[in-house]
């Protein structure tokens, strides 16, 4: 099959698109300090601030996969770029902690609509296998050149605007984009795609939903609460019964057979739980570098650009590596490096300690993004053109989340750890957050704030050495879950219990 003259172009319309979505994410967590300045939300209203976008997001992303499959894909994106622009609008003069939330909820709805289909796309426009590894490593770079350039334009608008400029900045980006996508995409459809089924679309969009909601309250309020347990038990079974009915169908909405290749089974798991550990840790690193250490917005993310211009390079470098690793290597190795990187952290402290942040920030940037390339290859490549969108709402859906869960889990654990630690002696106020206990400190006599601002920044700190080891551990078993799993997954393969297998699935 000749190869499409303008994929490269269609690649670049494809990446500016969705890294609009992915500055929106890093902005808002350089501004977090600057929001709870202004609309003083609660720490609970501050997490569903950041979380309500990909809580939103995960439910939707199968369906809105699967419309683009049989609506067009352009079309869906071109709608999402819209629905986008407008949230961004309504969250930028948002006067309450409660109407940013619902304006980042739609936010979601149109972020789910542009998430799965750039990679659907992506797949449709590269036949080549090793073609289209380079063009998800040029997609992973632009990503990660847009989570490098989304602090600094944050830190920027936030030292000489104010927190509502982080938001408004998607509108004249989207307005360039939006003209290009409509001359440059090509439309594109699932030759056979599934029959739409409603009922298929509410049990898994409210499974997700039920298992995400459940998990962030089970991890803010204990588990054992009525609430957080009834969602997670209807989640499961939403979810099953689910799986249950596409099993039956004669067509299915989502192939839920895939799961059964074990490569691509550990490729979901491993991005899921990467992303679960790299978003989280980097929200409350952001908060680390302004409210511990005391840097301004822009400052603090210039500490943060070594990580991102890592994630750039692994990004660039992906496909060569994975050429000569193969997937389960790269996949496997990229963890464990990331792993091994995190552990440093654990001695930062209350003072400004950056040799110990840089070469960490160096590592993890490149490791992890080298890892998440391979794995998203591994996920896009076992699926045919027809069903490129259930593939890419799968993967899409492990991305968003796992960034969500990570946000919530590991804030929840780093808040409890931190009231923990500041003791039952303290104000109430002061032991929901940092910031809360700053602005208390503020109206004590100086000897009194000082003492509590101190103590404060010493309990965030023990609170973020917790979030980080269970980052270790999350990351440990995804590098030792890929270089067991997928170890195993080659050997049945080589033996003929599979077909068509990728080109490093083959034993030596």
């Amino acid at each position: 099959m000749t190869p499409r003259p303008d994929r490269w172009r269609v690649l670049a319309v494809l990446c500016a698109a969705l890294s609009v979505v992915i500055i929106d994410v890093t902005v808002l967590h350089v501004a977090a300090p600057a929001i709870t300045q202004d609309l003083r939300p609660s720490a609970v209203e501050l997490l569903w601030i950041i979380d309500v976008y990909p809580l939103v997001v995960a439910p939707l992303l199968v369906a809105t996969g699967v419309l683009g499959d049989r609506l067009g894909r352009k079309r869906m994106l071109i709608a999402g770029m819209v629905v986008f622009g407008a949230a961004s609008a309504a969250s930028a003069f948002a006067p309450t902690p409660l109407a940013l939330i619902a304006a980042r909820a739609l936010m979601g709805v149109g972020g789910a609509m542009i998430m799965p289909v750039t990679m659907s796309i992506l797949r449709d426009v590269f036949d080549d296998r090793a073609e289209r590894v380079r063009a998800v490593g040029i997609w992973s770079a632009v990503l990660a050149c847009g989570a490098a350039v989304g602090p600094i334009v944050g830190g920027v608008l936030v030292e000489h605007f104010w927190w509502g400029s982080v938001f408004l900045v998607n509108v004249p980006v989207l307005a360039v984009v939006l003209p290009f996508a409509l001359w440059i995409l090509p439309e594109s459809r699932a030759g056979d795609p599934p029959p739409w089924d409603l009922a298929s679309v509410v049990l898994v969009g409210l499974g997700v939903l039920g298992l995400a909601y459940g998990i962030k309250e089970g991890a803010s309020h204990g588990f054992g609460e009525p609430l957080p347990a009834a969602a997670l038990v209807g989640g499961l079974v939403l979810l099953a019964a689910f799986v249950r009915r596409q099993l039956r169908l004669p067509e299915a909405l989502l192939d839920v057979r895939l799961f059964a290749d074990r490569t691509f089974a550990v490729a979901v798991a491993c991005v899921l739980l990467s992303m679960f550990a790299l978003v989280g840790l980097e929200l409350y690193f952001a908060q680390y570098l302004q409210l511990v250490i005391g840097l301004e917005p822009l400052a603090a993310s210039v500490r943060l650009m070594p990580l991102f211009a890592a994630s750039l390079a692994g990004a660039l470098l992906a496909a060569r590596l994975l050429e000569r690793l193969g997937t389960r290597l790269a996949v496997a190795a990229g963890l464990a490096v990331s792993t091994v990187a995190l552990v440093p952290l654990l001695w930062l402290g209350v003072t400004d300690e950056y040799v110990l942040l840089w070469p960490p920030f160096v590592a993890i940037g490149f490791a992890l993004e080298v890892a998440l390339v391979a794995a998203n290859d591994a996920i896009i490549s076992a699926v045919s053109a027809d069903r490129a969108g259930g593939a890419a709402a799968i993967e899409e859906t492990a991305y968003e989340l796992g960034g969500g869960l990570g946000v919530a889990v590991l804030g929840s654990i780093l808040t409890a750890a931190y009231a923990g630690a500041l003791g039952a002696s303290a104000p109430a106020a002061a032991r929901e957050s940092l910031g809360r206990a700053v602005e208390l400190a503020g109206g004590l006599p100086v000897a009194a704030g000082d003492a509590l601002v101190f103590a404060a920044r010493e309990a965030f700190v023990h609170g973020f050495h917790v979030a980080i080891a269970v980052a270790i551990g999350l990351l440990a078993v995804s590098a030792l879950l890929a270089a067991v799993v997928l170890r195993t997954s080659v050997v049945l393969k080589s033996c003929g219990a599979a077909a068509d297998p990728l080109p490093d699935e083959t034993t030596p």
